[in-house]
């Protein structure tokens, strides 16, 4: 098959994720299109918000020179990146518990500046806006994905994956997010990788270091998974498992039939809404991050 990724079906670590918890949520995220606008629809919700904002300060830093990252402070900086979740745009029910997140950001992101460990350090930037890389050709699959910072290790010429977390639990030890962006940064640049880690912010000041992924194994876990969403997609057959429906499908059923509220576009021209019914709002900010 000629490779055409017009017509490949891509494939990350939310939409997998998606599509393993239900695969109507699958659909509602990444396939359906509101009729009247032609846009994608996302759920925007506190945490989101919080973790959308935290990382965007954090992942700028990569950009400059290893002298200058930490030259000024980062809370002017998340100050005026927090003015793209404030309010309803963020999911905010009132005031407080907009300042509430906000002061939790402040804290995480005054943690890294304290103890900047390997941000201080040579960072790898991989020279596409979204990495990807044909996971398999013959499949016309494509997987695809973006990770928070790369450290470069000179001694060894290799480099160390880190993943920025601001929720509060722990990934689940059966994710399948380093999988994911072991297969990504391996095919994406050419410098072996020899370490990942999770870093969660708010508690703690390094890096938590994780069993590095096989990559032959990771390759077969995440395409079979790929070929069950292709499927999926020719078959158009996504449903939830559930006849009331599931945590993961029910708020995204209540944006298709206007019980939520819509706040605007984002950068990736997707409508972004909010819920209105509180047992909805409760139930979408226990996601984790």
């Amino acid at each position: 098959m000629t490779k055409d990724k017009y017509t490949a079906v891509w494939v990350s670590h939310s939409s997998i994720r998606d599509f393993l918890q239900c695969p109507r949520a699958y659909y509602l995220n990444n396939v359906y299109r509101d009729p009247q606008t032609g846009h994608k629809i996302t759920l925007m919700s506190p945490p989101l918000a919080l973790g959308q904002a935290v990382h965007e300060v954090l992942e700028s830093l990569s950009v400059l020179p290893t002298d200058k990252r930490f030259a000024q402070p980062l809370a002017p900086k998340f100050d005026e990146v927090w003015k793209k979740v404030s309010g309803k745009k963020g999911g905010f029910p009132s005031s407080e518990a907009e300042q509430k997140y906000k002061d939790r950001g402040l804290q995480m992101l005054t943690r890294v500046l304290d103890n900047p460990g390997p941000l201080k350090n040579l960072a790898v930037k991989i020279k596409m806006d979204l990495p990807y890389f044909w996971l398999s050709e013959k499949d016309n699959i494509i997987l695809c994905g973006k990770i928070d910072w790369l450290e470069y290790l000179p001694d060894t010429e290799s480099v160390h994956i880190i993943d920025f977390k601001t929720g509060k639990t722990d990934e689940d030890s059966k994710s399948l997010q380093l999988p994911i962006y072991h297969l990504l940064v391996h095919n994406c640049q050419q410098r072996e990788v020899v370490r990942a880690s999770y870093w969660y912010l708010e508690r703690s000041d390094t890096p938590t270091e994780q069993p590095l992924p096989d990559l032959e194994k990771a390759q077969q876990r995440v395409l079979k998974i790929a070929k069950d969403i292709k499927l999926a997609r020719q078959l158009k057959r996504f449903k939830c498992k559930h006849k009331t429906g599931c945590h993961a499908c029910r708020p995204l059923e209540a944006v298709v039939r206007g019980d939520a509220e819509f706040v605007g576009v984002d950068a990736f021209k997707q409508d972004v809404y909010i819920l209105k019914t509180p047992s909805l709002e409760k139930e979408e900010t226990s996601v984790i991050l």
